[in-house]
């Protein structure tokens, strides 16, 4: 029997096949030998362009195409931090307002005609230039807001200047708090002091060294063409289906040199046998994407992917019941890896809508019967299949602020509470038509935004069950998730669920959603409340310590009595892995890692032959 056939085989016997005609495809060739792995998105790319990604997926591409100044430890957990493109860390002042960088000499971009067959190499000046485009108007960043933050002495006047003018962004000023002192030299300066900046530049999809002549010389293309000095440079894209990267020529000499936790077996055994291997491991990198997960977890079975960067809830009884790798995947030496993510689901209020917004008791009173008329852990009994834990407050795990005690009985799944508060502030049936209404009598129709993929509808169901058990009618409303982000941030919108991922191992970020001078950006409730964004301004400034952390505890309350947002989960995400995959580790807030796995090449042409 051929190894195609097994397969088939055994697809059908988990009843995974059906005699409708799916069956899964053969397995490609392997490449020449060289080192492949091959993996799927299960959306679809946006576009390379770094600073104007919001996506996961686009950045996970730039993640490994553009270089920071800083990156995490592969393998140290909760964090370390280490020199990337910079010759050392930084050196700060006292007050850490001024932050001076060195960059190190003799780093090169990949090739592109913009260079004129030059080799480019990586200077301050081209840091200078990739964070100045951020205040640049015509690119819309939507990181702006956070970096504005930042208070980068001279940046805003810059801004304004074009805002008011109507010109194009002079790049060519030169202003005290950016600005680079000598070739490889740069210096940050802010108006406040900024502790924990380094993480910034810790994020190569967002913030990786571009040229300039590239950029000017791509235009309105800037998204399909990336050039940057990172470990693999893009080989073939075809828009929404298939991305190729290989390992960029031009990469500087970097070595394996990751510092696993003292009781990390695997990761000290990885340590032992890859310290000082020359990066990026693989010599390619190839993704597909497939939005729906059958194909996604067929085209892992039959060894057409090397890695299934999520195992779909739909398998999860199938791939690891009872949480432990099933035998026949085990048989096969299947890795399962498994990770608490640092992420969070939440329900959006606008609290704008005149129906579900506002501050009055009533008001406040409506979002929190929501809240606890909502079934979190049937949710991630069903739907999520246990793959889950309940979300107490903004904050995600593994970061700081993060409180696995903290516990409140404003997220607590109760109906008879939902309908007390509901019965006590006049939201009842009134017409005798079997659902509530408001307090002055019209209507009451909860209308959620919402996808149209297969875990939205699944997740509306759910909502839909839970709130009209208490009385509450739900309508939804689909559209893909870019309309969807659009329309939340213009606050035409009642309700929308969304998902969050921590970029950083602080949790201060997870505030931006309730800071009022993120409203149109982060802040998608758009959450006003003088108390809260003063205490957002001190922990801004303040270095961590139990001090920042009382006062983020006392942010996570004051969103909860207002309940701008409804906290659902914290995901536990599985990743299954072939045999062949060395060293693969999800990171939990970092998005460059393929550098860092190994292809055993004769084993992966062995199982596909």
């Amino acid at each position: 029997m051929s190894a195609a056939a097994g397969h088939r085989r055994a697809l059908l016997k988990a009843g995974l096949l059906s005699a409708s005609g799916l069956t899964a495809a053969p397995a490609v060739a392997q490449d020449n030998g060289r080192k492949v792995l091959r993996y799927a998105f299960l959306a679809a790319e946006v576009g390379f362009d770094p600073i104007q990604l919001t996506d996961l997926y686009s950045r996970i591409v730039t993640a490994h195409i553009f270089d920071c100044l800083y990156r995490y430890d592969y393998l140290a957990r909760p964090f370390k931090i280490k020199p990337n493109t910079a010759a050392d860390l930084p050196e700060v002042s006292g007050d850490f307002r001024v932050w001076t960088i060195r960059v190190r000499p003799g780093i090169h971009f990949s090739d592109d005609p913009a260079f004129k067959g030059a080799r480019r190499e990586l200077t301050a000046e081209d840091y200078v230039y990739t964070f100045k485009r951020i205040f640049d108007p015509r690119w819309k960043a939507p990181t702006y807001a956070s970096i504005a933050e930042l208070k980068i002495v001279g940046m805003a006047p810059l801004r304004d200047v074009a805002l008011k003018e109507r010109k194009p962004f002079n790049f060519d000023t030169v202003v005290p708090g950016l600005r680079a002192l000598d070739r490889y030299t740069i210096r940050f300066e802010f108006e406040v002091p900024q502790p924990r900046f380094i993480q910034t530049l810790c994020s190569g999809d967002l913030y990786g060294a571009v040229a300039r002549e590239v950029i000017e010389a791509a235009g309105d293309k800037t998204m399909e063409r990336p050039v940057g000095t990172g470990p693999f440079r893009l080989a073939e894209w075809r828009r929404s289906s298939r991305m190729v990267l290989e390992r960029n020529p031009h990469y500087r000499h970097v070595t394996w040199d990751a510092e696993p936790n003292a009781d990390d077996a695997d990761g000290q055994a990885l340590a032992s046998k890859y310290r000082g291997r020359t990066l990026p491991l693989v010599d390619r990198v190839e993704i597909a994407v497939v939005d729906e997960a059958q194909p996604r977890w067929l085209a892992f079975l039959n060894q057409e992917h090397d890695l299934l960067y999520g195992l779909p809830n739909e398998f999860v009884n199938i791939a690891m019941p009872n949480n432990r790798l099933a035998p026949n995947l085990a048989r096969r030496n299947v890795q399962l890896l498994r990770v608490a993510a640092s992420d969070i689901t939440l329900t959006v209020f606008n609290m704008d809508n005149p129906v579900v917004g506002g501050y009055t008791p009533d008001k406040v009173a409506l979002r929190r019967a929501i809240t606890h008329a909502t079934n979190i852990e049937q949710e991630i009994r069903l739907l999520r299949r246990g793959q889950a834990v309940p979300a107490e407050s903004p904050i995600v795990p593994n970061t700081f602020g993060y409180d696995p005690g903290f516990r409140t009985e404003a997220t607590r799944y109760n109906p008879a509470r939902s309908k007390a508060l509901l019965d006590l502030f006049g939201y009842v049936d009134k017409d005798g038509d079997g659902w509530r209404e408001q307090p002055d009598g019209s209507p009451l129709v909860l209308e959620f935004s919402t996808g149209s993929d297969q875990t939205s509808r699944q997740l509306d169901e759910l909502r839909r069950k839970d709130l009209s058990e208490v009385g509450l009618r739900a309508t939804f409303k689909p559209a893909k998730f870019q309309e969807n982000l659009k329309n939340a941030r213009a606050g035409k919108f009642m309700l929308w669920g969304v998902g969050s991922s921590a970029a950083a191992p602080d949790g201060q970020p997870a505030f931006y959603r309730g800071y009022g001078g993120h409203v149109g950006g982060q802040n998608l409730a758009r959450f006003r409340n003088k108390e809260f964004d003063a205490l957002f301004d001190r922990i801004t400034t303040m270095p961590d310590g139990p001090e920042r952390f009382a006062l983020m505890q006392e942010m996570k309350r004051i969103m909860l009595v207002y309940a701008p947002y409804r906290q659902h989960v914290h995901r536990i995400l599985n990743d299954l892995a072939h045999p062949w995959v060395i060293g693969y580790r999800r990171p939990p807030y970092w998005n460059d890692w393929w550098q860092f796995i190994d292809v055993d090449a004769a084993a992966q042409a062995q199982a596909l032959s």
